[in-house]
């Protein structure tokens, strides 16, 4: 009988030798905007990879402010390609979380969608195919904003509707091609008004520091990301 070693591979399942690359490709939420102190959920767990005995993953935040999901998709694999290191010349996890932006109303609050919602679906499936051509996808989706704020700088109106609309939209779409979908929007919902508005800053749309600790927690009681902070790093073995 011989015994021999896989490389790494497109699974998630599959124990990989080295620290996983992880990339996060996404809008402000990924990048942080609104948390001096931990510089965002994204920063936080990138944080928390480092230390001696954890996973030791390699987490690269590539979030841009008022990115939106065709904006993410044009820099994706230019991105994901220079992202890759020692051994693992690619990265083997794309995180994404995007789409917030795009369901804005521009101008007033009935005013048209950013991108209107049928260019969205579309935008939405090449992201998400493209990604899937890379490497294993998480996607983490978007937190409600607080309507009493709006409009974000005096231009954009964000509304629960809305962001509903969307997000189902892109729950629908990572269900259909089995990604993994952690839905941020119904979790903070269902904590009640008064916990969101103590979690989001003065613009209503980004969470403060309190939000980004909650955001960093949901993401870690998360099953795939608890599988990946949990994964050993040992050689898979197969028998043949």
């Amino acid at each position: 009988m011989q015994t021999l070693e896989i490389p790494v591979s497109k699974s998630l399942h599959q124990a990989n030798p080295h620290p996983l690359k992880i990339v996060a490709l996404g809008d402000s939420i990924v990048y942080g905007f609104g948390d001096p102190e931990g510089g965002g959920w994204v920063e936080r767990l990138r944080r928390r990879w480092m230390f001696p005995d954890s996973a030791g993953h390699v987490l690269y935040n590539l979030g841009v402010r008022g990115d939106s999901v065709r904006q993410v998709a044009g820099r994706l694999e230019m991105e994901f390609r220079h992202r890759g290191e020692l051994r693992n010349r690619l990265p083997d996890v794309l995180l994404l979380s995007v789409g917030l932006n795009d369901c804005a109303r521009l101008s007033r609050p009935n005013g048209r969608n950013y991108i209107e919602f049928d260019v969205f679906q579309e935008d939405l499936a090449n992201l998400l195919d493209l990604s899937q051509r890379l490497c294993p996808v998480l996607f983490v989706g978007m937190v409600p904003v607080d309507e009493t704020k709006m409009p974000f700088l005096n231009c954009f109106y964000y509304n629960h509707t809305d962001q509903y609309r969307y997000k189902e939209a892109t729950r629908q779409a990572c269900l259909d091609r089995q990604i993994p979908y952690l839905d941020i929007f119904e979790q903070w919902m269902a904590r009640g008004e008064e916990w969101q508005r103590s979690r989001l800053g003065a613009d209503g749309l980004h969470p403060n520091v309190a939000g980004y600790q909650a955001l960093l927690q949901d993401a870690l009681n998360w099953k795939p990301i608890a599988e990946l902070a949990a994964k050993k790093q040992e050689p898979h073995f197969v028998n043949f």
